[in-house]
């Protein structure tokens, strides 16, 4: 680990303004940001330990919690979810998992106790890919990691990269899990900056990959997310998280789906769906959502919507298998949501 300056801040003003301003570029790397926040630390320690990141200045932005960043409130408007909450209190929040289970399953299966217990709310949608070769120093060519080198995983060991939403630059799939829920549920994110606060789409907070894979996501320099606003929907009590992996303990996902129902006689009026593991981003299937929406499910309509959510996929050597995967994961997952008692 290389040497940084450390600093705390305890108001979000002085935190984004420990952001020099001449510090920062939009062409620079994610990764190679000269100014990190740190919260959990869960992905910033470990890629600083595996000399991936090597920021000169870490802001500690703990002492936001105390702050609405820290809170979890629900009403009639929805949910607000403050991105220093912590992984495991959202998951166990009894608003959380009854209103909004694909929330509370999503964090459940992300991590470890211990991992659930530090990270953030806000740091685990902004984590790092888990590709091998963007984390491994050794392998030069990692357009994420130092754009205009290559992608190694194109011709190299592929099985966990990504089929949807990648580019002639990268594959690098999507790690977390929780982004696949917030997309689902139409969330929104609010933001603060040095040239002030906003609120955008969460379906807007990461870049598509493209030509700069090295730029992961549309915050500007020194912007911080405050907090999750997840509306009040039809569909957000008939949700649920599906994860396959490997191993059913502290793993990433093959293949994912978050979805979410709103059924009226047997028939959809409105589905949600996102997907994770095969992905880029975290991917909204629209296609499949349009497959069903305004009919009854059954096995054809259900294979319809499966092809539709694949019909783009660009498998390589390695990761072709999860196309059928990706299909069976999001046909187990809408039954299981159908078949829910509210």
């Amino acid at each position: 680990m290389r040497p940084f300056a450390f600093s705390r801040a305890d108001t979000v003003q002085s935190a984004v303004g420990a952001v020099p301003g001449s510090q920062t570029s939009p062409d620079l790397a994610t990764v190679h940001a000269p100014h990190q926040y740190v919260a959990g630390g869960t992905t910033l320690i470990d890629l600083m330990k595996l000399d991936v990141m090597r920021p000169q200045n870490v802001t500690d932005i703990n002492a936001l919690e105390g702050t609405s960043s820290g809170e979890i409130e629900f009403g009639s408007r929805g949910l607000h979810l403050g991105a220093l909450v912590r992984m495991s209190a959202a998951a166990d929040h009894a608003d959380v998992r009854r209103n909004y289970p694909v929330l509370a399953q999503s964090l459940e299966l992300a991590a470890s106790a211990q991992i659930r217990n530090m990270a953030s709310l806000g740091g685990n949608v902004l984590q790092r890919t888990r590709c091998s070769y963007f984390r491994d120093t050794s392998y030069s060519a990692c357009n994420k990691r130092d754009p205009g080198s290559g992608c190694a995983a194109m011709d190299g060991f592929n099985r966990m990269h990504a089929i949807l939403g990648v580019s002639d630059s990268c594959i690098a799939s999507y790690a977390g899990d929780f982004g696949q829920a917030l997309i689902a549920l139409d969330a929104e994110v609010e933001l603060a900056g040095p040239n002030g606060s906003r609120r955008i789409p969460f379906a807007d907070l990461h870049r598509p990959l493209g030509d700069a894979p090295h730029i992961e996501s549309t915050l500007e320099p020194g912007e911080l997310i405050l907090a999750f606003m997840v509306p009040s929907m039809p569909w957000a009590k008939r949700s649920l998280f599906l994860k396959i992996r490997d191993r059913q303990s502290y793993e990433f996902a093959l293949a994912s789906a978050a979805v979410a129902l709103d059924i009226d006689d047997g028939r959809i009026r409105h589905a949600r769906i996102a997907l994770g593991g095969v992905s880029a981003t975290p991917w909204r299937a629209r296609e499949a959502e349009q497959k069903l929406t305004g009919r009854k499910l059954g096995d054809a309509v259900l294979s319809d919507a499966a092809d539709a959510a694949f019909a783009n996929a660009k498998p390589r050597e390695h990761n072709a298998f999860k196309i059928q995967l990706g299909k069976l994961t999001l046909v187990r997952a809408l039954n299981q949501a159908a078949t829910m008692e509210l």
